[in-house]
């Protein structure tokens, strides 16, 4: 498909909390929280997701005009009524123009770019703004040490429009799997019709994120792998064909497995785990975008986005950037 990212954002907290912070509020000294969670320090926000959103959306749409649609990509809602893209299209200024969530735990952004790419193509739109804005610190359970240490907040934006004849950026391809049988493994039960607020057994834990980091781990891993080579064997494209790989932020580990076990060099991996943590969906945009704006990521580049979400999922897109 001939679309391409034409604006990119970037929000990042000032405020930011190390891992010497959070050791007091889980019980683990600061060497156990490197190793596990391969996390140095995260961004803290003190404003809410719908205005760290607004902030990268008009980073993004900078050098152009306003969007005729806006797609949350987001993995956490601001609220659960109304859709959180209407509250960053209240913070960006635009009345009556469509928005919608596209949602998909911390795949969201990369199933957000597969619809907006689809919906450029087909005609119905010409200019869509993707945000995808986290605050993953509100939801940290320190009765968990692992995935407490693990979490940041961030947002980051991108501009989607299709792409002249002319031009080398395209959308190449697609793919992914759900294993509902691993639904159990990342959870935050409250929040809907399960763990309900007049229900007298939801407790303040039923709110808050839990993980069974290894058992997620172990899954995602091979599924992951098996995604990238029937990418690699669909496309006819080799490991080295790519550029960067740019993927989800789970862990420090989960991070290097793409090294490890993917088979990628590691200077084509985009990382940001250990300074930002695991931005729940922002964090693949958020890589995104960092690489782009210091120049490591240059037109015509061959971009492959992967990573897995509850589910348990896992997705990836290849573009031509």
């Amino acid at each position: 498909m001939k679309v391409k990212v034409t604006g990119v954002g970037l929000y990042l907290p000032p405020k930011i909390e190390t891992a010497k912070d959070i050791a007091s509020k889980i019980g683990r000294p600061v060497g156990w929280i490197i190793e596990k969670s391969g996390v140095s320090e995260r961004r803290v926000s003190e404003i809410d997701v719908d205005q760290m959103g607004a902030i990268a959306g008009k980073e993004a749409l900078r050098d152009g005009g306003k969007p005729d649609l806006i797609i949350n990509g987001s993995g956490v809602p601001k609220q659960t009524i109304p859709d959180t893209s209407t509250f960053y299209q209240r913070e960006l200024g635009f009345e009556g123009i469509p928005s919608f969530s596209v949602h998909c735990t911390c795949l969201s952004f990369i199933t957000a770019l597969n619809t907006a790419a689809s919906l450029i193509h087909s005609g119905s739109y010409n200019r869509i703004l993707i945000i995808s804005s986290d605050r993953g610190t509100r939801g940290r359970n320190f009765d968990e040490p692992e995935s407490a240490s693990l979490l940041g907040d961030g947002a980051a934006a991108v501009v989607i429009e299709q792409s002249l004849a002319n031009e080398s950026s395209e959308f190449i391809y697609f793919d992914m799997k759900t294993f509902p049988s691993c639904a159990n493994l990342t959870e935050v039960r409250g929040g809907g019709t399960n763990k309900h607020p007049q229900d007298p057994e939801t407790t303040l834990s039923d709110n808050l994120f839990t993980m069974d980091g290894p058992a997620v781990y172990k899954i995602a891993r091979k599924e992951v792998y098996r995604m990238m080579l029937k990418t690699m064997k669909t496309t006819g494209l080799k490991r080295e064909d790519v550029d960067w790989v740019i993927p989800h932020q789970a862990s420090g580990k989960a991070v290097d497995a793409y090294i490890s076990t993917g088979g990628f060099a590691k200077e084509k991996v985009v990382s940001i785990i250990s300074e930002f943590g695991n931005c729940v969906a922002a964090s693949v945009p958020m890589a995104f975008a960092t690489a782009v704006q210091d120049g490591r990521i240059k037109r015509g580049d061959l971009l492959l986005f992967i990573g897995t979400g509850a589910g348990l999922s896992a997705a990836c897109v290849l573009i031509k950037y």
